[in-house]
């Protein structure tokens, strides 16, 4: 029975292999016959979608991404939410220790990741806002797409409930919402 078993999967194995390896072949194939006109193409296609990406970290640049930044005011809130597609927005006060923590972590993903604007935003400067998105722990991240809030990290809880998370970590929550493009 067990042998049966063995020799079944061993075929199956084997069929998967087969298929794998002509597709590859085909592929490769078809890579030799490319001629000079389709290698132009390749090349020149490359090189429109490197600009286009070049022009959109340039646009995201000027849009302020790639700092953290405090905001001033929950109306200038609105203005930053609405500019940028992906925003993340650090509800905290100052005599809060764990804020400081978050920020450090805050600062070197938003230099990393560019296509979401990184800001902080006292909550005994913004009472409406922090009423309005239910802000009731400190420090809480409203994670933002789009103009929506789509999610919220409230305090340590998901980031292993301890002062001494990875950024790698809070990296990692933040790609679960899909806020910062993680791989």
């Amino acid at each position: 029975m067990a042998n049966q078993s063995i020799n079944i999967i061993e075929k199956v194995l084997e069929q998967s292999a087969k298929l794998l390896e002509e597709k590859v072949d085909a592929q490769l194939s078809k890579l030799n016959e490319l001629d000079e006109d389709d290698l132009e193409r390749l090349k020149e296609r490359r090189l429109e979608a490197l600009k286009k990406a070049q022009k959109q970290k340039q646009e995201w640049l000027s849009k302020g991404h790639g700092e953290y930044g405090e905001i001033p005011s929950e109306k200038d809130f609105f203005g930053e939410v609405k500019d940028s597609k992906n925003v993340v927005c650090h509800f905290y006060r100052s005599s809060t220790f764990r804020c400081k923590i978050l920020d450090k972590h805050l600062a070197i993903l938003a230099k990393k990741h560019l296509e979401t604007k990184f800001i902080k935003l006292n909550v005994e400067k913004a009472p409406f806002l922090s009423e309005r998105l239910r802000i009731k722990v400190i420090p809480t991240l409203a994670l933002i797409v789009d103009g929506k809030t789509k999610d919220y990290v409230a305090g340590f809880t998901e980031l292993g409930n301890t002062d001494d998370f990875t950024t790698e970590m809070l990296e990692w929550r933040l790609g679960r919402s899909d806020v910062i493009n993680y791989r």
